[in-house]
C-alpha cells in the first residue's frame, strides 16, 4: 500500500517546492497632481457635505420619480446584465484555471476476452484467455514547479476582479445617464411650455397689431415683425415636443422594461425635480484610484504582470505525472480478492531548447504589460480631468445661476416698459421685438443653466465613485 502513496507524495513535494517567476506587482505612481487645478478652497469650505463614495444613489438622489426609474433601469437594463453576465463568465473562467493546480483523478474498467489459434499459441492449441481490470488513477497532471499554472490562474483572477468593478462601473455609468435622461427631459418640458406661453403672448400681439394695421394705425412692417415671432415660436414648439417624445423614448430605453413607465414617473418641469444632495469634492485625488473604473485598470495591470510569469516559466522543464492505482483479475470474481493490486506511475518531462514562440510570448506578455501600464495612467488621467471639469462647474455655476434670473428679470422689466412706449406712439415695434426676443432668448437660457447645475451635480457624484455601492 505504501507504493500507492508515491504519487500524491511526489506530486505535493514538487507542488510545495515550487517557485513564481512572476514579477513583484508595484503599482505605478499616479500621472496626476495630488489637489485639483483651481479654485479647491471654494470647494472645502463646506466639510459638513458627505463624500459621493459613502453615499448610496437613494440618499443622493431624493426625488422619488426618478428613483423608481433608476430602479427600473437596475434591473432590467441590457447594458448592466450584459456587465453582470461578463462577471459570472470570468468567474467560472477563473474556476476553470484554478483547477489546472489539482490533478484531475479519473476511475475506469475494462475486460478483454482473446482467443489466439494453435499456430500462433506457444503450446500449439487453441487458446482463450479472460482478464479484468480496475483503475484509479491521475493522467499527465502538471507540478506546477516554476509557476506557470499559479501565474495563468492568478491572471484568471485579476481579470475576473476587473470585471467585477467593470460591473460596478457600469451601474454608475447607468445612474449617471438615467438622471441625465431625466433632466433633460424635464428642461425639454419647461422649454415646450415657455414656446407655448410665448406663442400665446404673441399671437395676442400680432391680433392687437392686426387691428391697428386694419385702423390704419400700424404699419405693415410691424405687422410683419409680429408675425415673425408667432411663426418662431410655433417653430419651436414642434422641436420641443420632438424632443419630449425622444426623451421620453431614452428613458424607456435606458429602463429596459417592456411594460411602458407610468406617466406620473415623467418630469413636467425643472423645479418639480427634488434637488440632489451636496456633496464634498474637498477630498485629495489619490481618493480617484478607488474609482471602479481605476480599479479595473489595475486589475488588469496586475493580469498583465502575472501572465509575464507564465511566460517566463514556459523557458523552464515541465514535470508531468501520470499514475494509476488499481486491481487486475483473470476472473471477474477474483477481480478485489488479495494479491490482485497493480499500479503505475510514469513521470515525463519536457525541457524547451528551441522554440521561437516562447521567446516571442515572453516579449508579448512584456509588451502586455507595457500596455496595461499606459491605459491604467491613462484611466487616471481622464478621472483627474472628469473630476476638475466637475469642480470647475460646481465654483462657477452658482453665480451664472443668479446672473441669469437677475438678467430674466431685467429684460422682463425691458419688455413691459418696451411696450408702454410703444403703446404711446414713442418708439416704434421694433424695440418692443428686440426686448421680446432678448427676454425669450434670456429666459431659454436660464432653463439650460439650470440643467447645467443639476447635471453637474450628478456629475461630481459619479466621478468621484459615487453610485457603486
Amino acid at each position: 500500500m505504501k507504493r500507492y502513496l508515491i504519487i500524491p507524495v511526489v506530486g505535493l513535494t514538487l507542488l510545495a517546492a515550487g517557485c513564481s517567476l512572476k514579477p513583484q506587482y508595484t503599482r505605478p505612481e499616479a500621472p496626476v497632481s495630488r489637489d485639483w487645478p483651481e479654485a479647491q478652497a471654494a470647494v472645502q469650505a463646506e466639510p459638513e457635505r458627505p463624500q459621493p463614495m459613502d453615499l448610496e444613489w437613494r440618499e443622493f438622489i431624493t426625488d422619488q420619480a426618478l428613483q423608481v426609474v433608476i430602479q427600473t433601469a437596475l434591473e432590467n437594463n441590457r447594458d448592466l446584465k450584459l456587465a453582470m453576465l461578463n462577471v459570472q463568465r470570468m468567474q467560472a473562467l477563473y474556476g476553470v484555471q484554478r483547477a489546472e493546480l489539482f490533478p484531475s483523478v479519473g476511475a475506469s474498467g475494462s475486460s478483454s476476452h482473446t482467443k489466439t489459434p494453435a499456430d500462433l499459441s506457444y503450446s500449439g492449441q487453441v487458446t482463450e484467455s479472460d482478464s479484468y481490470r480496475v483503475d484509479l488513477g491521475v493522467t499527465a497532471w502538471e507540478a506546477d514547479f516554476f509557476g506557470r499554472i499559479r501565474s495563468l490562474k492568478d491572471a484568471a483572477l485579476e481579470s475576473y476582479l476587473a470585471t467585477e468593478e467593470a460591473q460596478r462601473s457600469a451601474q454608475i455609468a447607468l445612474i449617471s445617464a438615467v438622471a441625465n435622461a431625466y433632466l433633460k427631459l424635464a428642461a425639454d418640458q419647461e422649454h415646450l411650455k415657455l414656446s407655448e406661453s410665448t406663442l400665446q403672448s404673441q399671437k395676442e400681439a400680432y391680433n392687437l397689431i392686426k387691428s391697428r394695421f386694419d385702423l390704419g394705425l400700424a404699419s405693415e412692417l410691424d405687422l410683419l415683425r409680429a408675425q415673425t415671432q408667432v411663426e418662431t415660436a410655433r417653430g419651436d414648439i414642434a422641436r420641443y415636443t420632438q424632443l419630449v417624445s425622444q426623451d421620453k423614448n431614452a428613458l424607456i430605453l435606458l429602463s429596459g422594461t417592456t411594460v411602458p413607465l407610468p406617466e406620473r414617473v415623467f418630469p413636467q418641469k425643472l423645479e418639480n425635480v427634488q434637488p440632489f444632495k451636496s456633496v464634498s469634492a474637498g477630498i485629495p485625488s489619490e481618493i480617484l484610484l478607488t474609482r471602479p473604473d481605476i480599479l479595473a485598470a489595475e486589475h488588469q495591470l496586475k493580469a498583465a504582470n502575472a501572465n509575464i510569469g507564465a511566460a517566463r516559466a514556459a523557458f523552464f522543464p515541465r514535470i508531468a505525472l501520470t499514475g494509476s492505482v488499481g486491481t487486475a483479475s483473470a476472473e471477474l470474481s477474483d477481480l478485489f480478492g488479495s494479491g490482485q493490486g497493480t499500479w503505475s506511475f510514469m513521470p515525463q518531462i519536457s525541457v524547451p531548447i528551441f522554440d521561437p514562440r516562447v521567446y516571442s510570448a515572453y516579449k508579448v506578455s512584456q509588451a502586455d504589460m507595457d500596455i496595461a501600464v499606459a491605459q491604467y495612467e491613462k484611466a487616471i488621467q481622464t478621472a483627474f480631468r472628469e473630476t476638475a471639469d466637475a469642480i470647475a462647474v460646481e465654483n462657477t455655476v452658482g453665480e451664472q445661476l443668479s446672473a441669469g434670473e437677475a438678467l430674466v428679470e431685467a429684460l422682463d422689466k425691458s419688455y413691459t416698459l418696451a411696450g408702454v412706449r410703444y403703446d404711446k406712439g414713442i418708439d416704434s415695434y421694433l424695440s418692443v421685438l428686440d426686448a421680446q426676443r432678448s427676454l425669450y432668448a434670456a429666459q431659454q437660457q436660464l432653463i439650460d443653466i439650470r440643467i447645467a447645475k443639476l447635471a453637474n451635480q450628478i456629475r461630481l457624484y459619479t466621478v468621484l465613485g459615487g453610485g457603486a455601492q
